[in-house]
């Protein structure tokens, strides 16, 4: 095929693509490089990724700093939120703490309040419990008792029985039982109910000691009159410098004190009034027996006229029990002419009291007599016609009627 015939069909069928050439030429010396195209490919892309990557690395280093400064404000953030909520967190801690300190130191405090009035009310039991002790028989009639306190044991113990009460009341709360009401508020309601019964036993004792103040100078009183009816003045003076008016009080502890003093000079006065009583011959020497002749002017039994009985006379068997009608010393004891076996008591104070006529006499001179002591037995000796107890009362050597002196003691027999 001849040079212009394969023109013809190279022209027909394309180029032939020849691969590129580089021809380096350095004086003498010639050297040429065949490029390929996958060899270009290759190079190019090396230098396309080379390019990426110091793009990115160059926007790396630019926008670095603000990446870490963002991630660093972020953490920042976070760390301050943290913090916030730890302050919180703690704030709450603290104020749960301090309410607790300080419903702590409320309950302290309002024990500590209640043992003080626990120990005041166990003083004031030290100061009323002798008193209550000693009245405990007051009376202001002979068949009357004055009620003594009705709750006394529970006055002597009153915080433990009425703490007890509260706290069972109220111990349903205390356990979680109140669904409105915290602890402290459940125990603001037990101390509440507490300090209530607490006043109100307080109340209670000075209503109970004003009352019995007034029966022990009530008793006073009457047993007073009635010897003073039987021409017995036993209190010289009792109630002349007496002075009233209402009690203004100052303070709690010295009202209780002014009321137990009150008490106190009430019964002491009352004692005094009957140890006095007792002394005087007012008791019935023979009780149960008939009265068979009176004080005053009689018949004489034996001659049948007229003459001075200076006694009263009982009827009773031989052998009766003759009492002694007050307290005193025996100043004779044997044979006393027409009075038979006779014994004579002296009660102080002028009065004296005269037993006659008994068969037996059982006691002896300078013998320490109280009411109702027996004295000897009932007879018929001396100037009588028959067993009988010839009983006489004389003042400063004065015979006196016996029956007022009777019946003023059977008129406060009771009460003393």
């Amino acid at each position: 095929m001849n040079p212009v015939s394969q023109s013809r069909q190279s022209a027909i069928f394309g180029k032939r693509k020849e691969p590129h050439t580089v021809i380096i030429a350095r004086g003498d010396q010639i050297r040429h490089f065949t490029v390929r195209p996958w060899i270009a490919a290759v190079a190019g892309s090396a230098l396309a990724a080379v390019a990426v990557g110091y793009l990115l690395a160059t926007s790396y280093l630019v926008l670095r700093d603000d990446l870490i400064g963002a991630t660093v404000a972020r953490q920042a953030r976070m760390q301050q939120a943290y913090e916030d909520r730890i302050s919180a967190l703690r704030a709450q801690v603290d104020r749960i703490t301090s309410r607790q300190l300080l419903d702590q130191q409320m309950m302290e405090e309002k024990v500590g309040e209640l043992i003080s009035r626990q120990q005041e009310l166990a003083a004031r039991q030290a100061k009323i419990g002798p008193l209550l002790d000693s009245a405990g028989d007051l009376k202001t009639s002979s068949d009357e008792t004055v009620p003594t306190p009705a709750s006394r044991p529970d006055v002597r113990a009153g915080l433990d029985a009425t703490t007890h009460a509260a706290i069972a009341s109220f111990l349903p709360d205390l356990r979680g039982g109140s669904q409105n009401l915290s602890a402290a508020d459940n125990a603001d309601r037990l101390f509440v109910s507490i300090n209530q019964s607490l006043r109100s036993i307080e109340a209670d004792q000075m209503d109970r000691l004003k009352s019995m103040t007034e029966k022990a100078y009530r008793t006073a009183d009457a047993i007073s009159n009635a010897l003073e009816g039987a021409g017995l003045s036993i209190a010289k003076g009792y109630g002349a410098s007496s002075v009233g008016g209402p009690l203004v009080p100052l303070d709690q502890n010295l009202q209780f004190d002014a009321v137990v003093d009150e008490l106190d000079e009430a019964l002491t006065a009352l004692d005094t009034v009957k140890e006095k009583a007792r002394q005087l011959p007012i008791s019935n020497p023979a009780p149960g027996k008939q009265v068979s002749s009176t004080f005053g002017v009689r018949k004489d039994p034996l001659l049948g006229t007229p003459a001075l009985h200076a006694g009263m006379d009982f009827r009773a068997t031989t052998g009766s029990s003759v009492r002694a009608s007050g307290a005193g010393t025996v100043v004779t004891a044997g044979w006393n002419g027409g009075y038979g076996r006779m014994v004579e008591i002296d009660h102080g104070k002028g009065f004296t009291t005269r037993y006659a006529h008994m068969s037996k006499i059982l006691v002896a001179v300078g013998d320490k007599i109280e009411a109702g002591d027996i004295v000897g037995k009932v007879g018929s000796t001396g100037r009588s016609t028959g067993p009988h107890l010839h009983y006489e009362v004389r003042r400063d050597g004065k015979p006196l009627n016996p029956l007022p002196f009777i019946k003023a003691g059977r008129a406060i027999a009771g009460l003393i």
